[in-house]
This record gives C-alpha cells, structure tokens and sequence, in this order.
C-alpha cells in the first residue's frame, strides 16, 4: 500500500521528443538578445501573445535577453494543442483503485469505455539573426499524455525545446522535465 501512495507524489514527469538544429557557432548565440517575431496570421490571436509569455521563462534560463529596441535576433513562437480520439475504439487497460474502505483498500485490472482522451501538445521556437535575416536555430518539442492542462505543459516544453541551448546533441531526443501536478 505504500508503494502505491508514494508513488502519488506532487511531481508528474512530461517526457518530450525534442529536434534542435543551430546554424550558427555557439559563441553567435550565447547572451543574445532578441525580440519576438510574429507571422500575420499571429498578430491579432491572443494565443500567440500567450505563447511569447509562455516561452520568455526558458529563454531567459537559456542565457537569452529580451531587448526589443536593442535585438540581434528575432523569435518566432508557435505552440499548438489538440485532444486526439482513438478511432479504433480501443479499450484502455490500466491498473487503478475501484474502492476504499476503513480497513483494505481493494485494486484491480479493468477496462474503460471510451479510451480516455490523450493530448498533442507542440512547440516550436525559430531563431533568426536580424542582420543577415538568416535562420540561426530551430528547435521543437512535442508531449503526448492524458493531461489537459495546457497552461502547465507549454512551458515546460518551452524548457525541453530549449535544453542544451545553444550545442544541442546532433540527434533526435527524448527531454524529461517534472512539474507539479
């Protein structure tokens, strides 16, 4: 039983595919600054505002300054999210607690109808040295899991997107980030 109740701690693990490719030297990255770039269709939607704010707190933890007056490169910002439905109708089998009493508290296998939903989440950050309007860094991260909470989950792919920032390993990976539940 204890087994079980530790195991409901205040920390859940969102585990992210992440791609990073620079196209610079590291040294032309380090300690930039930079503003935000916005695409026509971003301008008037309030999403892409919240997406900047969302991104801000893992580009400072990057060693990246927000300057707008004085930036050396400009961000592109995009974060989607979806509910996906399983087509096939496939049961979820999991393991959960059907009751609790005083005394025991009883487990078991069951099977759910509908599947319980699953989340796509996805963020993408594309850097671009202002002088020469190249793209100097790509990166992107994407989550899929039972949680909703978007407001939790774009951040810490901001921080998965942004890990190892600016010598990112030359392969695709897999970014553990914990947040609390």
């Amino acid at each position: 039983t204890l087994a079980l109740l530790t195991g409901c701690n205040g920390m859940r693990l969102i585990d992210s595919q992440v791609q990073s490719v620079p196209a610079a030297s590291a040294a032309a990255l380090q300690g930039a600054r930079y503003r935000f770039e916005r695409l026509p269709s971003q301008i008037s939607n309030p999403a892409a505002g919240l997406a900047e704010q969302q991104a801000q707190a893992a580009l400072s933890m990057a060693g990246l300054v927000r300057d707008d007056a004085g930036a050396q490169l400009s961000i592109l910002v995009q974060a989607r999210t979806g509910a996906v439905v399983d087509t096939w109708g496939r049961p979820a089998l999991g393991f959960g607690l059907h009751g609790y009493s005083h005394r025991s508290m009883v487990t078991g296998w069951g099977m759910r109808f509908p599947p319980p939903p699953q989340y796509q989440y996805e963020v993408s950050l594309l850097m671009r040295d202002l002088r020469s309007g190249l793209v100097v860094y790509e990166t992107q991260a994407a989550h899929n899991g039972p949680w909703s909470d978007a407001e939790k989950i774009i951040p810490a792919l901001m921080t998965a997107a942004l890990k190892d920032f600016p010598n990112p390993p030359a392969r695709n990976r897999q970014v553990n980030i914990e947040i609390a539940r």
